[in-house]
């Protein structure tokens, strides 16, 4: 099984992590199912940007990203050549290294 890295992050994922998967899930599915809680305010229909991630390692091992998603990465803030929404990014079988960014683009953040 794939494992996904995440880098600490001061509110989500203070120390980081480390979690497995099967592939074919997605990075969000993957980070909510272990207590990572990324935001998804479209409830991860490929709809705003607030599941955006920075896939430092591993980026080449996911599924390739769909018109719509590309559309919408364009508005994400910290938007680097790794991004991607993590309720559509698919794992793989590789091992991935997540970056979950500072901030969004979400003006309230809720608890799903």
């Amino acid at each position: 099984m794939p494992q996904i890295i995440f880098l600490p992050h001061e509110e989500i994922c203070p120390e980081g992590a480390v979690i497995e998967t099967s592939p074919g899930t997605t990075i969000c599915d993957a980070a909510l199912e272990h207590g990572i809680e990324i935001e998804h305010a479209c409830e991860k229909s490929c709809a705003c940007t607030t599941c955006h991630v920075i896939v430092r390692e591993g980026f080449d091992s996911l599924n390739e990203a769909s018109e719509t998603e590309e559309d919408l990465l364009d508005k994400a803030w910290g938007l680097e050549p790794e991004s991607r929404l993590s309720c559509q990014a698919e794992v793989g079988k590789d091992d991935l290294v997540v970056e979950i960014p500072k901030y969004t683009i979400n003006q309230v953040s809720e608890n799903h």
